[in-house]
């Protein structure tokens, strides 16, 4: 029985480490500029959030603890009435400073030399105008 307890505990506790980190429901309208370019953007201030890397001896998931950190992040610059965060830096030993920004509805333009993610070249200027549509469901 108490060797089925000392292998229980530890896997447990491990099991928790979600930290309870949820994003409130202000923080919804606040988006990350990954690589974007936020000169024209009100500078609100700076924003700097901290959770565990790690549990003892163990070292906690990179992304979880990067994703912990954008949630916070997220959490605080809705409370300074920012609707843009983006990282100052690299996270260092579970602790990472964002930049809180109010850019409204501005398109925030990609920082030089990056493309924007997610925004396809315009279909009518490859193909005359033409545009296609998928079909099927």
């Amino acid at each position: 029985m108490r060797k089925t307890l000392l292998l229980l505990v530890p896997a447990v506790l491990l099991s928790g480490c979600t930290w309870g980190i949820t994003p409130t429901p202000a923080s919804q309208n606040v988006r990350t500029a990954w690589n974007s370019d936020v000169s024209a953007c009100r500078d609100l201030g700076k924003v700097t959030v901290s959770v565990l890397n790690h549990v003892g001896p163990v070292d906690r998931n990179d992304i979880k603890v990067r994703d912990e950190l954008q949630v916070m992040a997220r959490n605080q610059a809705a409370t300074m009435h920012a609707d843009t965060i983006k990282p100052l830096g690299e996270p260092s030993n579970g602790e990472q400073a964002w930049g809180a920004y109010q850019c409204g509805t501005r398109a925030l333009a990609p920082a030089a030399g990056h493309a924007p993610a997610g925004n396809p070249p315009d279909a009518s200027s490859e193909t005359g105008g033409t545009k296609t549509y998928p079909i099927g469901g």
